[in-house]
């Protein structure tokens, strides 16, 4: 089992800079892949970047790309989220997620053996 904690949620303006982090513990060796996925109100929980947790090319949504950074420090158990030029339609509960192995394809939930509790962004314009 893995466990999974989010922190660094908050309220940004818009054009504004935050970092999320996802505290891993449990089985870390475990895991293949670390994500982020963010849930807007009233809609369905989406895909935002994806890296392996041995390193490598990381994957974004289109939405976020240029604009967002995942990264992770083994050493520490932690996953990344870098925020910039936020925008208010960033605003969502953002979930951290592992894999226990590998799949074909990595922007999906269904991906995904474990989930933190999610943390709130909230962007004011």
């Amino acid at each position: 089992q893995v466990q999974l904690v989010e922190s660094g949620g908050g309220l940004v303006q818009a054009g504004g800079s935050l970092r999320l982090s996802c505290a891993a513990s449990g089985r870390t060796f475990s895991m293949y892949r670390v994500a982020w996925f963010r849930q807007a109100p009233g809609k369905e929980r989406d895909f935002v970047a994806a890296i392996r947790w041995s390193g490598g090319d990381a994957d974004y949504a289109d939405s976020v790309k240029g604009r967002y950074t995942i990264s992770r420090d083994n050493a520490k158990n932690t996953v990344y989220l870098q925020m910039s030029s936020l925008k208010a339609e960033d605003t969502a509960v953002y979930y951290c997620a592992a894999a226990a192995y590998s799949r074909i394809v990595v922007a999906t939930e269904v991906a995904y053996d474990y989930w933190g509790q999610g943390t709130q962004v909230t962007v004011s314009s």
